[in-house]
């Protein structure tokens, strides 16, 4: 295994395939369900927005969407199980599971136009071809403005979510996005690693004119890989005097979940989720 600065193993190679399969086989192995716990904070943000600022079909950004893994989700019905039941192991052409995936976005009337943001184009270029993502940005903000056909999509951006890639992405990258439309500042919702300190991020987000709330629970991600990445992940949470007893302690990567919306904004930030289903899902 390799792993990365932070301790954890790296799984670069999955995402730079030309289908799906190498990712959903291996995150499966791992228990990765983090975007099935998502999935109904997300589909609550997105109903909450529509009725709050009256947009019939919000854009949402996927920074880190890989293969459109939310979008799928959010805009098939889907669970993760479904995902890993149809990708892992499917012995068939790449070209037999892009039709598949289309017949399957052709069935689901979306709850929202998605545009994706990664860096891997091959990731990017499936999740586009098989109808996931309705737009695509590849590209690196952490290194680079965006350019000017980028500023054009991320300027109709409504809601800016993610779900494991901060930690490698800062608020720079997020703070880029945003800057494309100041006129209306989108909504935001991260699920970021406790194992990497949010409040940096907030604070890049607060100069903007943001505020930032913790939703009070926890979400396990993935189980450690090895018992080596485990104890690296506890030393760099250590050194960040992060306290992981019961918790990452137990073998799991956990996340927490930060939402972000204009300061002033007048609704209140509610969820009603069915704690039930993301028991079952974290199991």
């Amino acid at each position: 295994m390799r792993f990365d600065r932070t301790g954890k193993v790296s799984l670069d190679g999955i995402y730079t395939q030309p289908d799906p399969r190498a990712y959903f086989t291996t995150l499966r192995e791992l228990d990765y369900y983090i975007p099935q716990l998502a999935k109904p904070y997300f589909q609550q943000i997105i109903g909450q927005y529509r009725q709050s600022r009256q947009v019939a079909v919000p854009t949402v950004v996927d920074v880190g969407c890989s293969y459109g893994v939310n979008a799928a989700l959010l805009r098939c019905d889907a669970t993760m199980d479904d995902l890993y039941d149809r990708y892992a192991g499917a012995e068939c052409t790449r070209q037999a599971l892009l039709e598949r995936d289309r017949e399957l976005v052709r069935a689901h009337r979306s709850p929202a136009r998605f545009v994706g943001l990664d860096v891997s184009r091959p990731a990017l270029g499936y999740a586009s071809a098989a109808g996931f993502l309705d737009d695509a940005v590849q590209a690196d903000l952490e290194a680079r403005e965006p350019t000017a056909r980028q500023r054009a999509l991320f300027a109709g951006a409504d809601i800016v979510i993610s779900t494991g890639c901060l930690g490698y992405v800062t608020g720079r990258t997020l703070v880029r996005v945003v800057d494309s439309r100041r006129d209306r500042l989108p909504w935001m919702a991260h699920f970021a690693l406790r194992m990497f300190p949010f409040e940096p991020i907030a604070d890049s987000l607060a100069a903007l004119g943001y505020d930032t709330v913790r939703v009070d629970r926890t979400f396990r991600q993935r189980r450690f890989a090895s018992d080596r990445e485990q104890r690296q992940v506890l030393e760099t949470m250590s050194a960040a005097d992060v306290d992981p007893e019961g918790l990452e302690t137990d073998g799991w990567l956990y996340a927490q979940l930060y939402v972000s919306r204009p300061i002033g904004t007048p609704d209140p930030l509610t969820f009603d989720v069915d704690q039930s289903l993301i028991q079952k899902a974290a199991r």
